[in-house]
């Protein structure tokens, strides 16, 4: 009996004395976090977020610094709001913080297992950029497909016309997410998913405008992982039903692919769908039916909403501002001739077009916090330790406005990137819409041409002038807060044929 007793006194010291050694560790770690506002009890710092949580943050940092820890319900989360920060995150330190941490809308059809943006660096997740990146949209494949987005815009061009006789207002943000995703059809399917006369395209154009609406909502199941299984608000369940309708659409598309394939003397269509129906039946690359199906659901999603978004920003931010829309038509006329038609061959001719799309990614990031990244480790960064499992938040809206580095940051001045060699390729971290490090968004070349393509092409073509004589300086550039950061008013403008 004695030696048992000096055995579980034994026992019990080492576990009182491990015990104290997590204290002490817990409270070392918590002194070195980065500095942050006091926390709530239960809530943390969520009352602090308001409902443009961008602004609000590049706000506390103000006080707290480019390196911030808040807690969020039960989430410990660092915000990095300078251009120095980011870079610690993407390039030094990028290995530790190229995971995800998950939004629960995000798991619906078990999509963050196999979604290219949400599944950790894997092999599945090599093989997806490698085919993003040499098959999709490399730029010899863009470059062969061009003709495709020219005559997407001249159809775009042939209905503002139609507007123009009559002089009624255009929706800039509908038109821009017709011709989106229309593109984006065409270049994987060669078909029109946006035809107005079609009720399948109807309804796809209103599943993914309802799966942007629901992504963007505020979710009490990511900041309190317990109450994930309940689904409070019913997000994961109507995101389930949004996702199946747009996989079962697709999945019934290349079913019919398939068997076009196998008929006698089919002819290829050689569009994306294509590319990848010949790399599974290879299985060259080893990827599945399902995985295909979702990175498709990716393209469509995170291309067409945020394409049209930043369109419509670059339009409001012209209008607004005449001498500079002034400025970019008589940059096209003398390069391209007014009211030719705008080349994708022309966009390197056109530093000014390219200056007023850098301008509006700055000022108006169409992503404003990036994608959440996850810490893997703790991880030491100036003095500071951002936690292991910790949440990340890259406010590219803040950097975008940082007063260190850009002069009057809140005024737009296409000018300022003239000369410049800073670009949106995630090499300058002044300039981050698209992310940076590995995680960068692959579809950025295919973006940022179909961007200048409409833009140029509207401008160069018509007069605009905002509905019902608004004054340029009066136009409402208030934003809304979601997956994506919009207009809170649609843009609506009336085109004259020039």
């Amino acid at each position: 009996m004695e030696f048992l007793s000096i055995i579980l006194c034994i026992i019990v010291t080492w576990i009182f004395i491990q015990a104290l050694r997590s204290i002490s560790r817990a409270k070392t770690k918590s002194s070195k976090l980065p500095p942050g506002p006091k926390p709530l009890p239960i809530i943390g710092n969520l009352h602090q977020l308001g409902n443009k949580p961008h602004r609000s943050l590049a706000e506390l940092a103000k006080i707290h610094g480019p390196l911030m820890t808040m807690k969020l319900g039960q989430v410990t989360t660092i915000v990095v709001s300078s251009a120095t920060m980011a870079k610690e995150i993407l390039q030094t330190h990028d290995q530790s913080f190229s995971n995800r941490t998950i939004p629960d809308a995000l798991r619906a059809q078990q999509h963050d297992s196999v979604g290219l943006p949400w599944i950790p660096v894997s092999p599945l997740w090599r093989t997806l950029r490698k085919i993003c990146n040499t098959q999709l949209f490399a730029v010899k494949i863009l470059d062969g497909n061009q003709n495709l987005r020219k005559r997407k815009v001249q159809e775009l061009l042939a209905d503002v016309h139609r507007s123009s006789l009559t002089r009624e207002a255009v929706d800039i943000g509908s038109a821009a997410f017709t011709t989106t995703l229309n593109l984006l059809s065409n270049t994987i399917f060669s078909v029109d998913l946006a035809d107005p006369n079609s009720e399948m395209a109807r309804d796809f154009r209103e599943t993914v405008l309802n799966i942007m609406e629901v992504a963007g909502k505020p979710n009490l199941g990511d900041f309190f992982p317990v109450l994930r299984k309940i689904d409070p608000h019913g997000i994961r369940r109507s995101m389930t039903v949004y996702f199946g309708r747009v996989l079962d659409l697709f999945g019934r598309i290349i079913d019919q692919r398939l068997q076009f394939r196998k008929s006698p003397g089919s002819i290829r269509h050689n569009d994306v769908l294509d590319t990848l129906l010949d790399i599974t039946e290879e299985n060259s690359e080893g990827i599945n039916k399902t995985q295909i199906l979702h990175l498709l659901l990716v393209l469509f999603v995170a291309g067409t909403d945020t394409t049209a978004s930043t369109f419509q920003w670059a339009m409001a931010e012209l209008l607004r501002n005449p001498e500079i829309m002034s400025r970019a038509r008589a940059e096209l006329e003398q390069i391209v001739g007014k009211r030719n038609p705008v080349e994708e061959s022309d966009i390197a001719r056109l530093p000014y077009l390219q200056a007023v799309v850098k301008e509006t990614y700055r000022l108006h990031p169409v992503v404003p916090l990036l994608l959440p990244r996850k810490a893997e480790a703790d991880v030491e960064i100036r003095d500071f330790i951002v936690p292991k499992n910790a949440q990340i938040f890259v406010n590219a809206w803040a950097i975008g406005r940082e007063s260190s580095t850009w002069e009057d940051p809140n005024s737009f001045k296409p000018e300022r990137f003239l000369g410049s060699e800073i670009d949106v390729k995630g090499r300058s971290f002044e300039l981050i819409p698209f992310g940076g490090g590995r995680r960068i968004c692959p579809g950025l070349p295919l973006a940022t041409r179909m961007l200048h393509l409409m833009l140029g092409s509207l401008i160069n073509s018509f007069e605009w002038k905002l509905e019902n004589g608004t004054k340029p300086e009066d136009l409402n550039m208030e934003d809304k807060f979601g997956i994506s950061l919009e207009l809170a008013q649609p843009l609506r403008a009336v085109p004259l044929s020039l």
